[in-house]
């Protein structure tokens, strides 16, 4: 604000009431101010503003995008953690705008962001991670990035995906396929290495399961389903356990078209539990994540730190299989 004050030949008060609109200023002064402010490219310290209200004034909450309810599930805890504390929350979809992660870096740059609340997708794109990592707090949610020590808010993956493949082989299923989601993320390693160690806890050879990577989405859980379940039926398997409720529809989805009958002829699981899991027909057999509670966590964190606190990662929250009609015993040879 000196600058600007310099630049234009007026007093710093001067530029704080052309700036905040709150005092009279003579109209060629106010000119000269912005002409300044234009020329030297300056941006107003959101943070500063707001230490001197003692208060945070806005998050932001990046998610891949907007088709999975689990993201606004989490988005809702954001919110309701936030408008608690009177923070406005700044929504950011990436793979929708295309540049959202360089608009958010430049925006916590500027400090018109005190922080980020940032879920992970399969197309997250680490240089801009390193980028905003370097200007603002950052908080992940339901992912962990390596090489990158950022406090995070994440759900016991891997014991929930031991718990419902365990209750796929206890239907007596040895012909089995993963659609697992995609293998650069933390949350679809977790998953696979839970369903792993259920595989071998039955006495089976988890290296002899074939495991296909999807993306999380309806459209990947299709295809890989056409993959696996086109062939005769002594040879295709019996289950599908898939890394999200997303790709479970999916698999639901193709069954129909392929006339292949769930539970009787293929089990279908998924993992999130999503609000119209247990609508579909038939009820979908998955893995409660508590969304919602996850958002407000991390939001607390986040402001914690802004505040000042160190960041310190919350205990993964706790994970519930939800039993339902899309699995049943494997039909007899």
């Amino acid at each position: 604000m000196k600058d600007v004050a310099t630049r234009a030949g007026v007093a710093v008060s001067t530029v704080s009431y052309v700036l905040n609109d709150s005092g009279p200023v003579a109209p060629d002064r106010r000119q000269r101010v912005l002409e300044a402010v234009s020329a030297l490219g300056y941006l107003p310290n959101e943070s500063a503003r707001n230490l001197k209200r003692r208060s945070v004034a806005t998050i932001g909450l990046v998610v891949p995008d907007l088709v999975n309810q689990y993201f606004a599930m989490i988005a809702e805890g954001v919110e309701q953690a936030a408008s608690e504390k009177d923070v406005l929350v700044v929504f950011c979809t990436p793979e929708a705008t295309g540049d959202g992660e360089s608009w958010n870096s430049r925006l916590l740059r500027s400090q018109r962001l005190d922080g980020l609340i940032y879920l992970a997708g399969a197309e997250t794109r680490m240089a801009s991670l390193v980028e905003l990592t370097r200007v603002g707090p950052v908080v992940l949610v339901d992912e962990k990035l390596p090489g990158f020590d950022l406090p995070s808010v994440v759900s016991q993956n891997r014991r929930g995906a031991k718990e419902i493949a365990s209750h796929i082989t206890s239907l007596g299923h040895k012909r089995l396929a993963i659609l697992g989601g995609p293998a650069e993320l933390w949350t679809a390693d977790q998953r696979l290495s839970g369903y792993r160690e259920a595989i071998a806890a039955a006495g089976m050879d988890p290296d002899t399961v074939p495991v296909l990577e999807g993306d999380y989405r309806i459209s990947s859980g299709e295809k890989l389903a056409s993959e696996v379940l086109d062939c005769p039926a002594k040879e295709r398997p019996t289950a599908l356990i898939c890394a999200n409720d997303l790709m479970a529809i999916g698999v639901l989805s193709y069954c129909r078209r392929a006339e292949l009958r769930v539970p009787e002829d293929v089990s279908v699981v998924g993992f999130d539990d999503l609000p119209f899991a247990r609508l579909l027909t038939p009820g979908l057999t998955t893995v409660r994540q508590p969304a919602r509670e996850m958002g407000v966590a991390a939001t607390k964190l986040l402001l914690g730190m802004v505040g000042g606190d160190k960041p310190m990662s919350p205990p993964p929250v706790d994970v519930t299989p939800m039993i339902r009609e899309s699995t049943g015993p494997a039909p007899k040879a």
